[in-house]
């Protein structure tokens, strides 16, 4: 591969990579007065990335437990998820 064609490539996988990174919400980007929600999100409804892709809106299941979106605080549980991580997703 010719050095100008590798540049090419090189700049066209890093122009890929960074708006998927960019759509990520970093912690002071959370509205206030609401909370994450485990397990509610339905396909699509996702507000971040996680394990399985790197951003909101493509959770591929309703429902999912490693998925999560904001919701008003106090009313996670009451929708039937959980305001933290399962599991396998705790550090």
């Amino acid at each position: 591969m010719k050095p100008a064609a590798f540049g090419a490539a090189l700049a066209t996988l890093l122009a890929i990579g960074l708006p998927a990174s960019a759509h990520q919400p970093k912690p002071g980007d959370q509205p206030a007065g609401t909370e994450q929600c485990y397990g509610v999100a339905k396909a699509g409804g996702n507000d971040c990335g996680t394990a399985k892709h790197s951003c909101a809106g493509l959770g591929k299941a309703d429902n999912d437990p490693a998925e999560w979106k904001y919701v008003p605080k106090g009313t996670c549980e009451k929708m039937g998820g959980k305001t933290s991580p399962p599991n396998a997703l705790k550090k």
